[in-house]
């Protein structure tokens, strides 16, 4: 049987792979998705979106009771984890056909089921072959479970917005943003929660002020956090599971939740097997223009594992459709990307972390603020903010502008572009706040931090 032709294939029909797909055939080109999951990838179905949902979620036991310092004496009533399942599942369902009919009304043909790379330029999925000039990988990543005795005990992020019974007594395991996400989650829900990290500090990558503050602001909410510690081993037992640390002390839990560590989905695809250089971590290694060793074969998104962010996959998808159907102009700049952690309090960052800007430009200025906002005057609640500004001495360009606090998302996106445009620090100071917000402290800060 001869193969059916187009111009682009996509294994992948995730964020990237969508983006992608649509402005191809915008730009008239043929294209074809194969995906054998859900439509939307991990942000739609088992990242970002639930997780914001179920973080919206956790705050409400602390909302009733900060309400009483307001006027509103209401009681908390029963937390439902299956209403709060069954009407997230009605959003993703939602979404996957919103994805579906993105691709539809552009004229992309979904094809529903495992692709593999037979050659360069062909591409077999249930039996039928596809002939394409360009061939994109963007199958996203998947979270790693550890050579651990007992690890088939243990679940993934990915089983942790649907998971059979709530964990009244949830161990994490992990020091990342999806650790932490988790742990906050789960802890603002009403569970116990234990959250084990390997070495001395939270958010590696991040800065370190913001790592430390936070570790406070999470544990005065409720998660344990043991520091330099992991699993040795994990037993099933009639009440749980028992949890066996390195040192020999033991925890108790309904539910191990690992967070260590995400591989790129590639198994299977055929990559190798036609000369795809893949690097340690089974990522398709590609240039600057997400292009692999062989010119017709592409990849984006968490598969190449640069910044595994829905928002920076979105963008590399525009980049790459330009060039191959476009004026090839666009360009992408990963200096200044935002980004944010959905922590109870969440964390909010743009630019460089102080350590990072030290090395980069030498001496800095650093402005530091940490305060109660507002709404807890009369909340009861003993949650602060902190905010941050790493400054270049030499330009005074602010090259770092980071935050705890409520709504720090929110608040960072909005500097993110003065950033992008290279405000200096007498730009900030210029700028007039807008009063009561915890946002204006970052154009108030005058008194740089002493080194």
């Amino acid at each position: 049987m001869a193969a059916k032709e187009c111009d682009l294939f996509i294994i992948g029909a995730g964020s990237g792979g969508v983006r992608a797909a649509r402005l191809a055939a915008q730009r008239g080109a043929r294209v074809a998705v194969a995906e054998m999951g859900a439509l939307g990838g991990t942000c739609v179905n088992r990242g970002c979106i639930p997780k914001k949902l179920y973080s919206y979620a956790a705050h409400y036991a602390e909302a009733f009771e900060e309400a009483h310092g307001f006027g509103w004496p209401v009681q908390a009533p029963a937390f439902d984890w299956e209403r709060l399942k069954a009407n997230r599942a009605r959003e993703i369902e939602r979404l996957n056909a919103v994805y579906g009919t993105v691709l539809s009304a552009h004229g992309v043909t979904l094809l529903r089921g495992q692709a593999r790379l037979a050659s360069p330029h062909e591409v077999d999925i249930g039996g039928e072959r596809w002939r394409a000039r360009h061939i994109l990988v963007a199958t996203g990543g998947h979270p790693l479970l550890p050579d651990v005795p007992g690890a088939e005990h243990a679940v993934s992020s990915d089983a942790m917005f649907d998971l059979p019974r709530f964990p009244r007594r949830l161990v994490v395991v992990g020091a990342g943003y999806i650790a932490c996400e988790m742990a906050s989650i789960f802890r603002g829900l009403g569970a116990q929660v234990t959250q084990l990290v390997r070495g001395t500090q939270l958010l590696r990558g991040f800065d370190d002020d913001v790592a430390r503050f936070l570790a406070i602001e999470m544990g005065k909410k409720g998660v344990e956090l043991r520091l330099r510690t992991h699993v040795q081993h994990i037993a099933r037992r009639d009440d749980g599971l028992r949890i066996t640390l390195f040192d020999g002390q033991t925890l108790d839990a309904d539910t191990l939740l690992y967070a260590t560590g995400r591989g790129a989905n590639t198994r299977g695809l055929g990559l190798q097997e036609i000369g795809v250089h893949l690097g340690p971590r089974a990522e398709v290694r590609v240039d600057a223009h997400y292009q692999s060793n062989l010119p017709s074969i592409h990849a984006l998104g968490d598969v190449t594992d640069r910044l595994q962010l829905t928002p920076v996959a979105l963008a590399e998808a525009t980049v790459l459709v330009d060039r191959l159907f476009g004026s090839g102009m666009r360009r992408m700049d990963y200096e200044f990307v935002p980004t944010a952690v959905f922590t109870h309090p969440s964390v909010g960052t743009v630019g460089w972390t102080e350590a990072e800007a030290r090395t980069r430009f030498g001496a800095l200025r650093t402005y530091l603020s940490e305060f109660k906002p507002l709404k807890h005057t009369l909340s009861g609640v003993d949650e602060r903010t902190l905010m941050k500004l790493v400054v270049d001495d030499a330009s005074d360009r602010v090259v770092g502008v980071h935050m705890v606090g409520a709504d720090a998302g929110e608040i960072v996106q909005g500097f993110a572009v003065a950033l992008r445009a290279g405000a200096t620090k007498a730009v900030f100071d210029s700028t007039v706040g807008i009063h009561p917000t915890s946002a204006e402290e970052f154009v108030t800060m005058r008194e740089p931090v002493m080194a």
